[in-house]
């Protein structure tokens, strides 16, 4: 056992040192504390503690960010040198464990000290030990060659195997963390054990080290060998006349420049990367970095740009052959073609298509530049999230190339061609940088004609670039950009449209593809329609196109295997060749309900039929909302209820129903997802139903958002919801008044089938939507009973 007793001693923290017993060495003091503490020590006993800090930026360090083994150390000698600096020699005697600190001018340590332990070197492990250890030392003193002979001598004849240990470490090249791992082992085996460890380490890492080493040396006598024989190229080359060499190569780049009409700036720019191509070296990397530089500079359509057919009427028949509907895009286009003919110093517009997938936005771009006569290119900004994908790479990286706009260019082969954007939406950014703010610069008139990127470092005018972007939603587009373009929204098709599209477009396309002619396969209108209603639903139509093509080649199956001529498809058999019907829509509900309401509700496909059950049972006042209801939705409901508790008395409703009645309020298909404000009307109405017994019509539905005082305000997607509910038989709409305008909209034959009723307060929506009560027998929360109620007009439409 170590013999231990406490002492009291000035104490100095050490910054990325290591004191360990036996060891005589210098080192700097500049902290004031510290050498206070080495005063008090001289005018005491010559003995400090010296204990290391765990981390070396710390200035004055508690116990907690101190090793707490360290060393007790005798002064020697103190050498005061300039600014404030004292050199101090210190000599180790003892370890030292570290119980309390105390720091007023100085710091003052509780020591408790391990007097030094002598092991038995007779018995056989530890001598194996020490054995092992002396055996380690060598190897490593062999490979290290930076160790006095003296020093390894006074190792290797060292008879106590503790006093090895702590002089082996402090002559070793080992971080700070290894050589307190020692200084912590009290126990000198434990001690031996360690030192193994970290001495078999080190072996093996200067191992690694030296064939790094050798490894550099013979990649460096070849790069002299190398350029000793260019040199000799080079020489050579001189001599005859430089035929075919690096000259040769310069002639013919500035040949093609020559051909490119470029601006001052830019030849400039070319002539300097030739002269550095002249002067590096063949063979060189350097070399080849120019090379790349220079043949994008001149792959560039600089001066090339294709003429623009201005025809409007031509145009007019390119896009309307080529997409059915989009007439809010065509005749944008068509403004900017007769604007063009008028005035030709006009800047291209910057056009945003916003819609949902499959409505045509991409592919009536490239019908927009097929009618224009200008070349096409797109760029997929989906998961882009790095800026250099739009500015490009500073060449000062290996593998650096330009950003997808210049790339862009390089394709198109003209300065003038339709750039399309795709998915702007789906950018995002992380630490490489916002790849949006990139976007600023290159969607904005005023400043795209110098456009740089970040690899060419040279302004390229893109201001006669017609830049067209699309969308999915607005809302995930920053501010600023939504700002340059000019916003295009592209609805859902509607059934009608969708057929034309199919009839024209699709259908065609599909046999051709398949093989089939319109001999040998016959597709009737009423099997167009089942599938867009029954097969397929979306606002776009690529599933109608997937759908279509399905049939097609279960028809070719039909006339291979069993030797017809031609196949006809109706909708008598259309389920023998696509299966049973996938999707439906309900329909009018004809006769009147209590507690339930038809609202309508936009979808990203298209427009729905939404009912709304509500409940009302004796209990203490709990609202339950259920159906997968978003937060706008639930906040509509609670909106609901407190305008009807202000008209309770007005709608015969008990004015405490919301203290002795439980209202339970569902959506059926709870599965799916709703939100939104425009079905607030429609919960308000059912609330009331249900509240007061009187039933709800059901050829009516409605749609609008209710606020605390009974008001309608507007919504959004009428066009779409108008639509579902014609579907669906009804033919009363109630809408916000404030949507008159959006009627126009809306396909006429629809528009004139169908009543709307605008209305502006909740009243008005009850005397529409409310029938005359038959005689029955429901329950009233006006006595918390079941009351027989008469068949008359509706009470709410007499008091209106």
């Amino acid at each position: 056992m170590n013999r231990q007793k406490k002492i009291t001693l000035p104490m100095i923290p050490l910054r990325g040192l290591v004191v360990l017993p036996y060891m005589i060495l210098h080192f700097d003091v500049g902290r004031q504390k510290s050498i206070k503490a080495l005063e008090e020590a001289l005018a005491a006993n010559q003995l400090v503690f010296l204990v290391t800090q765990h981390d070396e930026n710390v200035k004055d360090p508690s116990i907690d960010q101190l090793y707490l083994t360290g060393t007790i150390a005798k002064v020697n000698q103190i050498l005061r040198m300039p600014g404030n600096v004292v050199r101090v020699l210190v000599e180790g005697i003892s370890r030292g464990e570290l119980l309390k600190m105390t720091v007023d001018d100085y710091a003052v340590a509780d020591i408790l000290e391990y007097m030094p332990e002598t092991l038995d070197v007779e018995n056989m492990d530890i001598e194996a030990l020490v054995r092992k250890t002396q055996s380690i030392c060598e190897k490593y003193f062999e490979i290290e060659n930076k160790i006095p002979p003296e020093t390894i001598a006074a190792i290797m004849t060292a008879e106590d195997p503790g006093r090895m240990c702590d002089v082996i470490t402090g002559n070793i090249d080992v971080s700070v963390k290894d050589k307190q791992l020692i200084l912590d082992s009290f126990d000198p085996r434990a001690r031996l054990e360690r030192l193994i460890l970290i001495l078999s380490r080190e072996i093996e890492l200067m191992k690694l080290e030296e064939d790094i080493d050798a490894k550099v040396k013979e990649a460096m006598d070849k790069n002299q060998r190398d350029y000793y024989l260019r040199e000799q190229l080079r020489v050579i080359q001189d001599e005859l006349g430089d035929k075919d060499g690096i000259g040769a190569e310069v002639s013919a780049y500035r040949e093609k420049f020559a051909a490119l009409k470029l601006s001052d700036e830019v030849h400039e720019k070319v002539e300097k990367e030739l002269d550095r191509l002249l002067k590096t070296p063949p063979g060189m990397g350097e070399g080849t970095v120019i090379r790349n530089y220079l043949d994008w500079v001149a792959d560039l359509p600089w001066s090339i740009s294709t003429k623009d057919c201005l025809d409007i009427k031509h145009a007019e028949k390119v896009l309307n052959n080529d997409h059915y509907g989009l007439l809010k895009v065509k005749e944008r286009i068509l403004e900017y073609l007769a604007v063009r003919k008028l005035s030709d110093g006009m800047k291209a517009p910057i056009l945003c298509l916003v819609g949902p997938p499959g409505v045509g936005k991409t592919s009536i771009v490239r019908s927009i530049a097929t009618a224009m006569n200008k070349n096409y290119v797109r760029i997929s900004l989906g998961g882009v999230r790095d800026e250099a994908e739009i500015r490009g790479h500073r060449r000062t990286y290996l593998g650096s190339m330009p950003g997808r706009i210049i790339n862009a260019l390089k394709q198109a082969k003209s300065n003038n061609p339709i750039m399309l954007f795709d998915e702007i939406d789906k950018m995002s950014s992380d630490y490489h940088g916002d790849p949006a703010s990139a976007m600023l610069e290159v969607l904005d008139g005023e400043q795209n004609n110098t456009f740089r990127d970040n690899y060419l470092e040279l302004p390229f005018d893109l201001s006669h670039v017609m830049f067209v972007t699309t969308a999915n939603r607005l809302d995930s587009i920053p501010r600023p950009l939504l700002d340059r373009m000019e916003v295009i929204e592209i609805s859902g098709y509607i059934e009608e449209e969708k057929f034309h599209i199919a009839k024209n477009h699709l259908i065609p396309k599909q046999m051709k593809m398949y093989g089939l002619s319109k001999s040998s396969m016959k597709i009737s209108d009423e099997v167009v329609h089942d599938i867009i209603n029954y097969y397929t639903r979306e606002a776009g139509v690529r599933n109608l196109e997937r759908e279509i093509g399905s049939l097609c080649r279960r028809a070719a199956k039909h006339i291979v295997l069993d030797g017809k001529k031609s196949v006809s498809v109706s909708g008598k058999n259309l389920e023998s060749f696509l299966g049973a019907h996938r999707f439906g829509f309900d329909l009018m509900k004809k006769e009147p309900s209590v507690g339930i309401s038809t609202g309508l509700a936009w979808t990203e496909v298209g427009g729905d039929t939404l009912d709304i059950e509500v409940n009302v049972m004796r209990g203490n006042g709990k609202i339950e909302l259920t159906g997968h209801l978003g937060d706008v939705m639930k906040e509509s409901a609670m909106a609901a209820i407190s305008y009807i508790r202000t008209r309770t008395e007005e709608y015969k409703i008990a004015p405490d129903f919301y203290k002795n009645c439980d209202i339970h309020i569902h959506v059926p298909e709870g599965a799916t997802p709703k939100d939104g404000p425009s079905a607030g009307i429609t919960m308000a109405t059912a609330l009331v139903s249900a509240l007061s017994g009187y039933p709800v019509r059901g050829d009516v539905a409605m749609t609008g958002e209710i606020t605390l005082r009974g008001r309608v305000i507007p919504i959004g997607g009428l066009k779409e919801k108008s639509i579902a509910a014609y579907r669906s038989g009804i033919r009363t709409i109630i809408i916000p008044e404030e949507n008159i305008k959006d009627l126009e909209e809306i396909p006429g034959n629809i528009r004139n089938e169908i009543n709307f009723v605008p209305v502006s307060f909740m009243e008005q929506v009850l005397k529409t939507a409310l029938a005359k009560v038959p005689e029955k027998a429901e329950f009233s929360a006006v006595n918390n009973e079941m009351v027989h109620r008469p068949a008359t007009d509706s009470v709410i439409s007499n008091r209106i």
